[in-house]
């Protein structure tokens, strides 16, 4: 059977997606809708002096402090981090606004973090849906922003993502008002969300035309300025949702190294698609050089070549498109590959070995 005659059924999509994934990344504009609404009734603190932001999370939670970091490292005048890891970076002191990311609430690396957060006396604000991070901020006063439960961290990335545009916005980091730049993103998302859902055929579905292309290759994703968070969540998805092996790298760097070794390996480089994020309103003549040049390359040595480009104005609203994008992509190349999107088995496994020690 053809990919095309696969990913139209929807009997062989819903058997294999057992578990509900690509329903739940469709109902993302809901999510962010009701992420909003908790956000206003959580009363943020807005704190008096604040240096420095460090946003601190692993895998899907961490994901939203690398989207924020990319959309405003050039327009927020603060410095802010991202921390993946049990303890914080030596400079984080009292005026750093540690922001915890912890979908779960138990994980590890980030309850750490939190509380050499505490011993340090910073600022805090956590976001997750229970678990042992909520008991912390309830023992230890800290405010603690509460979003549903029962989802695949991945698949709750408005809950997590969207509060930390209030939060920055309340504390006088973002100089702008953030609503118009939500509702264009809220229309987007139903727009991909629609284009891209399960009974869109695949002559009409762009997720699931490139996840034909993909399939049967490795993936290798390149982003640039804030579309670089983009490439890695591409790639994250891909490892989780597709259970396959997936790259990601970032411009301009790797056209300082990547570049070279594609070239020198043809053999090697045949079974790679190579996933190019665009966007003309954004590329610089010099971006534009580069991803010309590597396209050129690309289409001389690598299975396929893909350009994707977003949709809406607003940062966060393209961000957000090529986001969902490949949400939907992941999904569709794990229907191809007949595995369920949702379990992750080896994540489980490492979990459960750690938890003996």
């Amino acid at each position: 059977m053809q990919t095309s005659q696969i990913l139209d059924d929807t009997k062989i999509i819903q058997d294999i997606d057992k578990s509900g994934m690509l329903s739940i990344l469709e109902k993302f504009p809901e999510q962010i809708q009701d992420a909003i609404q908790i956000t206003q009734d959580a009363h943020l603190q807005d704190f008096i002096k604040i240096d420095n932001v460090i946003f601190t999370g692993m895998g899907a939670s961490g994901i939203s402090g690398d989207i924020i970091t990319g959309l405003y490292r050039d327009k927020i005048d603060t410095p802010i981090a991202v921390n993946r890891d049990y303890n914080l970076p030596k400079w984080v002191h009292k005026n750093t606004l540690a922001i915890v990311l912890s979908y779960s609430g138990n994980t590890d690396e980030t309850i750490s973090a939190f509380k050499e957060a505490y011993q340090k006396k910073c600022h805090i604000l956590a976001i997750s849906s229970n678990g042992k991070l909520q008991e912390l901020c309830e023992k230890r006063d800290v405010t603690f922003i509460q979003i549903p439960t029962g989802i695949q961290p991945r698949a709750a990335t408005a809950y997590l993502l969207t509060p930390l545009l209030f939060i920055l916005q309340k504390n006088g980091l973002l100089h702008h008002s953030i609503d118009t730049d939500l509702e264009e993103t809220i229309q987007i998302s139903k727009a991909c969300c629609k284009e891209y859902g399960s009974t869109t055929s695949v002559k009409d579905n762009l997720a699931k035309q490139i996840a034909g292309s993909l399939y049967e290759t490795i993936p290798q994703i390149y982003g640039w300025s804030f579309y670089n968070p983009v490439a890695q969540r591409w790639r994250t998805q891909i490892n989780e949702n597709s259970k396959m092996i997936a790259s990601f790298d970032v411009l301009p760097e790797a056209n300082h190294n990547d570049i070279v070794g594609w070239a020198a390996n043809p053999e090697i480089s045949k079974h790679f698609s190579c996933v190019l994020i665009r966007d003309h309103h954004e590329e610089s003549i010099y971006m534009k050089t580069r991803l010309d040049f590597m396209k050129s390359l690309f289409q001389d040595v690598s299975s396929n070549v893909l350009e994707i480009q977003p949709q809406g104005k607003s940062r966060l609203a393209r961000a957000v498109s090529l986001m969902l994008l490949g949400d939907f992509v992941s999904c569709y190349l794990a229907v191809l590959r007949q595995v369920d999107p949702t379990p992750i088995a080896a994540i489980q496994e490492l979990k459960n070995q750690l938890a003996s020690l």
